[in-house]
């Protein structure tokens, strides 16, 4: 355990301040290749560009200012708490990071409005400039005005907190009020978020079962009513030619065939319910009561699967920072060297973990894509 002297700061020799700078500086470059691999992706494929990879996008270029903060890493602190570079670093640390959790819960809102409300493609597109709009400001303000905040006895309000500067910890309330509380605010909105529409999602899929099951009943009872009549007519048992139709899972992840349910937007039409309303006629005004919209595999590995990944890492960067904070509050002489590095490393990682689940989950998904649309084209056989 490692003592803090009376400012508050982690008491580092010069091999733990170098192997500190070493490491949040790799982790920040790795952090820049995946904010560059999400916008150059974006840019060259047309796969990776529905509403939710815009959000994404739109983020990266967030993450590549929260980059920059991370980059300066203890440059800041070293320059002295006045100092411009210190100054300027606080800013990006106030606002930034807050900012890539507000975007990643604006994933959860798009998530939660294709669920509940049927959001078509423009309609969350609509919505865009507004989140681009609030969450600027929302950030920007406080970020800014603390840039104006000195008192004698504290200082001003962004100072050195060891590996780089933030709101210094002769303010750590104030930190406390304006930046842990406002991430893990929006942390639990988005978890309550996820959880209504897992609910959601499974409710649906007890639904399409139970409705499957009584289409497959009454397909039987057709078939056999059909096989009594040619075999009254004809007196033979010749099987009956019929069309197999099958309704896909909108929560399934499996490589099934499904039938083809996009339109000639491809990606960006995420949900359907024609195919079920069309196959399933005296079933449609019942399904169209509880179930609005209809996602196939793709789009729910796109608008759900892929933001609540985002959310999962976003979760895991968070967890190291906020023990940190929370065991120096109630412990003001604790300070844990390890446990600074794990801050260091995670905190400086963040845009590396969207370009790795951008990346990874888009692939994934275009690639089912491919298989979906060749199954499509496939000329159907007829015993």
């Amino acid at each position: 355990m490692l003592l803090l002297p009376r400012g508050g700061e982690a008491n580092l020799d010069a091999g733990q301040l170098l192997t500190l700078t070493i490491l949040t500086r790799v982790a920040s470059a790795l952090s820049a290749l995946g904010v560059l691999t999400i916008i150059t992706t974006f840019c060259l494929s047309r796969h990776f560009r529905n509403p939710m990879h815009r959000l994404i996008v739109i983020n990266a270029f967030y993450n590549a200012l929260d980059v920059t903060c991370t980059m300066i890493s203890t440059g800041g602190p070293q320059a002295g708490n006045t100092s411009a570079l210190c100054q300027f670093q606080g800013f990006l640390n106030q606002m930034f990071p807050i900012a890539d959790v507000l975007w990643t819960m604006a994933m959860a809102v798009n998530v939660y409005l294709i669920v509940y409300r049927s959001y078509d493609v423009e309609s969350l597109r609509r919505l865009e400039w507004k989140y681009i709009v609030g969450i600027t400001v929302a950030t920007f303000i406080p970020a800014f005005v603390l840039l104006f905040i000195k008192t004698e006895e504290n200082g001003p309000m962004y100072g050195s907190v060891t590996m780089w500067c933030a709101i210094a910890p002769k303010w750590v309330l104030f930190r406390i009020i304006l930046y842990y509380v406002p991430i893990w605010t929006c942390i639990i909105i988005t978890i309550v978020l996820y959880l209504l529409v897992g609910i959601e999602i499974a409710n649906r899929r007890r639904i399409m079962q139970s409705i499957s099951s009584n289409a497959n009943h009454q397909a039987t009872a057709s078939l056999s009513a059909n096989e009594t009549i040619e075999r009254n007519s004809y007196g033979s048992t010749t099987k009956p030619t019929v069309d197999a139709i099958q309704e896909f899972d909108p929560t399934s992840t499996t490589d099934s065939p499904r039938p083809p349910t996009r339109s000639n937007t491809g990606s960006d039409e995420p949900f359907s319910s024609k195919y079920y309303s069309s196959h399933h006629p005296t079933s449609s005004s019942a399904a169209s009561r509880v179930i609005p919209s209809n996602p196939s595999s793709l789009s729910f590995r796109q608008y759900i699967l892929m933001p609540l990944f985002f959310f999962i890492a976003l979760l895991l960067v968070w967890v190291a920072p906020s023990t940190n904070r929370v065991a120096s509050f109630i412990e003001p002489g604790f300070s844990s060297f390890p446990l600074l590095l794990t801050v260091g490393v995670t905190g400086s990682l963040r845009g590396f973990w969207n370009g790795i689940v951008f990346v990874v989950v888009g692939m994934r998904s275009w690639k089912r894509r491919k298989q979906s649309d060749e199954l499509a084209l496939r000329p159907v056989t007829r015993e």
